[in-house]
């Protein structure tokens, strides 16, 4: 080989080299504004209360735990961390770009890649909470935990921290509860009901009716208990419809999650993964980057469609109150609950060692298999 030859095969192994580094850095690079959280301080905010009937709400929470399987030699799966934690909102902003809209859907997820197991919390939305770092606009410093969302996206201009909506609510959930989730990802009602109909829909088994039919509303949107195959706009009246209570709305919302999961977990969507994720990304609000969300669709593909678990908080934690918001110059309903128990479980919930999973235990209300 000449020196001129290993010249340009030189020039060219650099020129790959170079480029395989800005293309391994973008890999890396995440899709939206980093969470920065500050040290949280523990806070109980004050409800300004007008008697109401007290009415205990049952969720009917299934305490389960990821049993802990893992060795001390044992390693994350996928290349991932030992743990991410993540804040998962379902929003129900219109169009694609988030500027308005409420928190419709709050979960803090635990993703382990040692044990290959998923724990997912709701965070009831209607908590009455102190909401940092917006003081100086009209004044409001407290609020639904939904609204925290919705003061922190660009649209009102309230919120000049990191990662709009989703960082305001990251930065609320951590004062009140001390919730540190290491990223985030947001959906709206629209990207939602499209991934449905993407996968070609999913099938539910709904324990009873849902409905919002009444003699005021003879065509309103109903479908009865049973097996059902929907469709994305289905699905999306299913997740939404809270004509009972906010927790039956809960219970309907872990059945389309779970259902969406095992459909993309089956052997006939699981390939398209890839290609769904570079389709729908530009749609969302994430931090994460490829290379994470590569690390998630690695780890589910490795669950093969097990060890998801939806955790509920126990339903006696949760009364009616009322309390007078002043943005809405009004009394409006909240939930009330202590505020220290809240924080200790999902301190809890973030170290793994709440709920408990019974190994003997096939199936629950609760895991999603």
């Amino acid at each position: 080989m000449t020196i001129k030859k290993k010249t340009v095969l030189g020039i060219i192994l650099f020129i790959l080299i170079v480029i395989g580094t800005q293309l391994a850095s973008l890999y890396r690079q995440p899709l939206g504004p980093a969470l920065e959280l500050p040290t949280s301080t523990h806070l109980n905010p004050t409800l300004t209360a007008f008697p109401i009937e007290d009415r205990t709400i049952d969720i009917t929470p299934t305490h389960i735990q990821p049993t802990n399987t893992a060795t001390a030699t044992a390693q994350p799966a996928c290349g991932g961390p030992a743990v991410m934690n993540i804040l998962a909102i379902g929003s129900d902003a219109r169009g694609d770009h988030y500027l308005y809209g409420l928190a419709d859907i709050i979960r803090l997820v635990r993703v382990d890649f040692v044990k290959k197991q998923v724990g997912i919390l709701e965070v009831p939305r209607d908590l009455w909470v102190d909401i940092p770092e917006i003081s100086d606009h009209y004044g409001i410093t407290q609020g639904k935990l939904n609204q925290a969302y919705l003061y922190g996206n660009k649209g009102l201009g309230y919120y000049d921290g990191p990662s709009e909506g989703p960082g305001l609510l990251a930065h609320t959930l951590n004062l009140n509860f001390g919730a540190r989730p290491d990223h985030y990802l947001a959906v709206n009602m629209i990207t939602f009901r499209n991934i449905v109909d993407a996968v070609g829909g999913i099938d539910v088994n709904l324990p009873e009716e849902v409905s919002v039919r009444s003699p005021a509303n003879p065509k309103g949107f109903a479908i009865p208990e049973g097996q059902h195959h929907i469709d994305g706009e289905t699905a999306l009246w299913v997740a939404r419809i809270r004509e009972y209570s906010t927790f039956s709305r809960v219970d309907n919302q872990n059945i389309i999650m779970c259902a969406l999961y095992k459909k993309l977990m089956s052997p006939a969507s699981v390939r398209s993964i890839p290609s769904l994720v570079n389709d729908f990304r530009k749609y969302v609000q994430t931090d994460l980057s490829p290379q994470q969300i590569n690390q998630l669709a690695c780890l589910a593909k490795e669950m093969n469609g097990t060890g998801v678990v939806f955790a509920s908080l126990p339903m006696d934690m949760f009364k009616n109150a009322k309390v007078f918001d002043p943005q809405l110059k009004a009394t409006t309903s909240v939930l009330d609950a202590d505020y220290d128990l809240l924080r200790d479980y999902i301190d809890r919930f973030q170290k793994g060692t709440w709920p408990v999973i019974d190994p003997t235990i096939v199936e629950t209300d609760g895991i999603c298999t």
